[in-house]
Order: structure tokens, then C-alpha cells, then sequence
């Protein structure tokens, strides 16, 4: 498979090209519409709302949706994106929640059948933490789990895509949001204040490595190449996007057996340089 880029999963369209629509009938309608509605609302506001309606392609329904005043989040809740390998046999696991925003998803689903997938069963659960949207997916050509680190990386990608095109307030709330989104995230994260590294015996056999850090585009790839490169061998795990951090979990193994402790220590060193040194800057050099 050919190195993944960015631009290959279609990313949002910069916030420049959202200031355009301010000027035509469809946000003056909008803005009429608002301002005699009731609701105490400035003209900025109604604007700034106007750019977001159109940004994702929909007037909203409710002037009660959240919108991002002078720097301020307002109740915007944090984008989750779960990619999970080890609770099905059979299929890849994805959870995706945004509070209680999100709907059926099939646009999501359409983007993931474009990668070559099949969405093989989906289901809705609501728990007070909000709606949890979870698909089990395959490989359309092999009709099994996902393995490639960077097809992973690319259905993470299309998610969170999809999350910015039909709801980019969440884009104050995501690291992805620096990047790709009309709204940056007001909060930065230090990286080596956020990064964690852990790993624990699981097994004569195995170990599980914890890895917590600043999320960026492209870090499930780097984690797991790095990983190759020091011959640990990846059996499963679980990498989970929320908001601004990235949480990942492996089972790894060195030549079929658990870590050593000489042997987790080079790896966590390994994991710690890399991480703090994305491979956009290393190659920079």
C-alpha cells in the first residue's frame, strides 16, 4: 500500500473559503431568520453561525447548538473516535462519540466503503456519556479485520473528516482541529507533558503497551513502524482519538516471548524520541 497521505482522505476546506459565504442570499435569509427569532443573539454571532451552517452544507435545526463566542467553547462535548482490534474476532471495531450529536452516520459509512471496506454490522447505544455509534467493519477484498497500520490510520482520518465536514464546532475540541478545522482548539498540549508510556507483563508470552500522548495526523503509523523497527512484533490492540490526546494500547511480543525490562526500557526511550519528533519535522532536517 502506498504511503498514506493527508489530502487522501479528503480533508475540510480551509476557514478562508467560509468567509465568502457572509455575502450571499442564502446567510442573509439565515440571518434575518435568526436575528427576529427571539433568541439574544449579536449580529457576529448569527453570522459566525451562518459560516458553520454552510460549511456543513445544512442550516441547523436548533439556535441552541453550540457556538464558539469571542474564544469561549460553549458546550461542546469531546469528539471520541475508538478503533478497537481485540473485542471481535472476526472484524474491526469503531466507536465514534460526539455527545448526543451524532446521528445515523451513513455518510461515514459510504466514506469507509470508499476505502475499500465493508461495514459488516452497526449499532447505536446511549449511556448518560452521550450516543455511541459503533461499526464492525472488514477488508472488502479478504472479508477480515483491518491489520494495516495505515489503512487504520486512514479510516481514523476519514472519521474525523467526516466529524469536522458535518459538525466543525468539533474542531475547538479536536487536535485534528489545528489543522483541518474552521475552529482551532483553544487548549495546546505539551507533548512531553502529555506523553505517558507504560508496559506491563501479560503473559509469559506478551505484553501491553500503554501509550498516551498529543494527537496528531499519522501517529498510529509512526507508533507502530517504530515499533518494526526495533523487530517488536504488534499482535492487537486498541488506539482511541479523544479530543486532543491520543490513547493507544498493544499487546507486542520480542521473538515470541513478554518484554524484558532492558528490552521495555529501549522501547520506551525509542517510543518517547519519536513521539516528541513528528516524522514531518525528522525529515525536515
Amino acid at each position: 500500500m502506498a504511503t498514506m497521505s493527508v489530502c487522501a482522505v479528503g480533508l475540510a476546506p480551509s476557514a478562508s473559503k467560509l468567509y465568502r459565504c457572509k455575502e450571499t442570499s442564502i446567510c442573509a435569509l439565515r440571518f434575518h431568520k435568526l436575528r427576529f427569532s427571539g433568541l439574544p443573539m449579536s449580529e457576529d454571532r448569527v453570522l459566525r453561525h451562518c459560516r458553520l451552517s454552510c460549511f456543513s452544507g445544512k442550516e441547523s435545526n436548533s439556535m441552541t447548538a453550540p457556538i464558539v463566542e469571542e474564544g469561549i467553547e460553549s458546550d461542546v462535548p469531546v469528539p471520541k473516535v475508538a478503533i478497537d482490534q481485540d473485542s471481535d474476532p472476526n472484524a474491526t471495531v469503531v466507536e465514534i462519540t460526539f455527545g448526543d450529536r451524532l446521528g445515523t452516520l451513513i455518510d461515514t459509512m459510504e466514506a469507509l466503503r470508499d476505502l475499500g471496506l465493508n461495514v459488516v454490522k452497526a449499532k447505536v447505544n446511549l449511556d448518560s456519556t452521550g450516543k455511541h455509534n459503533t461499526f464492525c467493519i472488514t477488508r472488502a477484498d479478504t472479508g477480515r479485520k483491518v491489520d494495516d497500520p495505515e489503512l487504520l490510520e486512514a479510516i481514523r482520518l476519514t472519521i474525523i473528516n467526516n466529524l469536522l465536514k458535518y459538525h466543525p464546532e468539533s474542531s475547538i475540541k479536536l487536535a485534528m482541529g489545528e489543522a483541518f478545522g474552521i475552529i482551532p482548539p483553544t487548549e495546546k498540549v505539551d507533548v512531553d507533558i502529555a506523553t505517558h508510556i507504560y508496559i506491563y507483563d501479560d503473559g509469559p508470552k506478551r505484553s501491553l503497551l500503554y501509550i498516551e500522548t498529543a494527537d496528531r495526523p499519522g501517529l498510529l503509523v509512526e507508533i507502530v513502524k517504530q515499533l518494526l523497527d526495533i523487530s517488536i512484533s504488534v499482535e492487537s490492540g486498541e488506539f482511541d482519538t479523544e479530543g486532543l490526546l491520543a490513547k493507544a494500547k498493544f499487546h507486542v511480543s520480542y521473538r515470541g516471548a513478554a518484554l524484558i525490562k532492558p528490552m521495555q526500557e529501549v522501547l520506551a526511550n525509542s517510543l518517547r524520541y519519536y513521539i516528541r519528533i513528528p516524522a514531518t519535522q525528522e525529515s525536515s532536517f
